[in-house]
């Protein structure tokens, strides 16, 4: 058997943790390290959150924490069999192993075990199934360590079967994939033929749920080839994606921004030929208002707000940013230029500050010009003078121009 010393497997050793694994070792429950957080200890990764798996029931750790003085946090786990505990101020979420009694390819009506190899079973790919024991003991049943070390996603089991008990197990196969693969295409036939025969079911599952995983998809790796694949598995009409997406723009786009922290929504644009394909995302993903306008915005503004010729190519956003009257322009023009590839005028864009108007009504008050309406025109006429100076000419500047006028 295989035992992990990594560093990183130390590190997880917290006063919080020890004490946990007494409670339980005490009582003679046994307790190990489940899934994700297993896959990114054995890639070398520090694990953000750790699910732990334990023998023991609900209702005997609720009974061995409270025995104990355990904060328990309520949360609504507790009928899927988790429990929260925390201690030494960290939270240990425990789930008591489970079989699937009634899957309907949403969710799951389970039954506790004891069983490792069962509850491992029920998991989606080989190499979110495996647990590490607390002394590093790694128990693998479906040889998840050597696809990892190879590389490569597979389900667990029969992929048609996995995939039946939850249809969204298509796209997580496709976000893990985008993670672990190390070239696109090296996908199993039979797996993607069990993708193409049950892409339909996803058509059940809610749009939130999709968006979590789609938005991953879009920022993990050979995202062009991942996208390409749903069209010919055909799911992409089933999350929300347009039937003729514009895939020589979507290659083009990709490549751009690979190292430029991009928004999902971003590259995703890339793939839509007009803002009724944002529309239509929407209406089936129920994506966040901010989302949506910036879909809107990277379509209608993609082919014309482009880099200036000459010396300044960044005035074109620069003026577009200062006449806009919208809030977060700024954000909006800074995916706009990762949009374009522009990383150069990106860094400026981002170290610009944007300058405020010198000039106020009180100003000309002061010189004499006493209505509104002509205050208005003034102003006007001001920030047109600004804007031609490239947001140079400061306040004195301004006003003798004001004499000329």
């Amino acid at each position: 058997t295989m035992r992990l010393q990594a560093p990183q497997f130390q590190a997880l050793f917290t006063p919080g943790l020890r004490s946990v694994a007494e409670l339980f070792e005490k009582k003679n429950y046994e307790l190990r390290i489940a899934g994700g957080a297993v896959r990114d200890l054995l890639s070398g990764v520090t694990p953000q959150d750790i699910d732990f798996a334990t023998t023991a029931t609900p209702a005997e750790m609720k009974e061995m924490f409270t025995a104990a003085g355990v904060r328990l946090i309520n949360n609504k786990g507790e009928k899927h069999g988790t429990i929260t505990a925390r201690l030494h101020e960290q939270n240990f979420e425990i789930t008591t192993l489970r079989v699937d009694v009634v899957t309907d390819g949403r969710h799951a009506e389970v039954e506790f075990t004891t069983d490792w190899h069962k509850d491992a079973e029920r998991r989606d790919l080989t190499v979110n199934s495996m647990f590490l024991g607390l002394d590093g003991t790694l128990y693998d049943f479906f040889n998840g360590y050597e696809d990892l070390k190879n590389k490569k996603i597979r389900f667990v089991g029969k992929a048609a079967e996995r995939i039946q008990e939850d249809y969204l197990r298509i796209l997580r196969y496709f976000r893990f994939y985008g993670r672990i693969a190390e070239k696109p295409g090296d996908h199993e036939p039979n797996t993607l033929q069990a993708i193409k025969e049950n892409a339909k079911g996803l058509a059940g599952i809610s749009g939130e749920r999709i968006w979590v995983e789609l938005k991953k998809i879009l920022l993990g790796n050979h995202v062009n080839h991942l996208v390409q694949l749903m069209y010919e598995v055909d799911i992409a009409q089933y999350i929300g994606l347009p039937l003729d997406g514009n895939f020589e723009e979507f290659a083009r786009v990709t490549k751009n921004i690979q190292n430029l922290s991009p928004k999902p929504m971003t590259v995703l644009t890339s793939l839509f030929k007009g803002k009724d394909d944002v529309t239509n995302l929407d209406l089936r993903l129920k994506i966040s208002k901010e989302e949506k306008n910036l879909g809107l915005f990277l379509v209608k503004h993609r082919q014309e707000l482009t880099k200036g010729t000459g010396p300044e190519p960044l005035r074109p956003y620069q003026d577009f940013l200062m006449d806009s009257r919208e809030a977060n322009t700024i954000s909006k023009i800074l995916e706009l230029l990762k949009y374009q590839g522009e990383e150069q005028l990106l860094k400026e864009m981002q170290e610009w500050t944007v300058p405020s108007f010198p000039v106020s009504g009180h100003d000309l008050r002061k010189m004499g010009v006493s209505s509104g309406k002509e205050i208005g025109t003034a102003l006007q006429q001001l920030r047109d003078e600004w804007k031609k100076s490239g947001y140079h000419m400061d306040k004195e500047e301004l006003l003798s121009c004001l004499k000329k006028l």
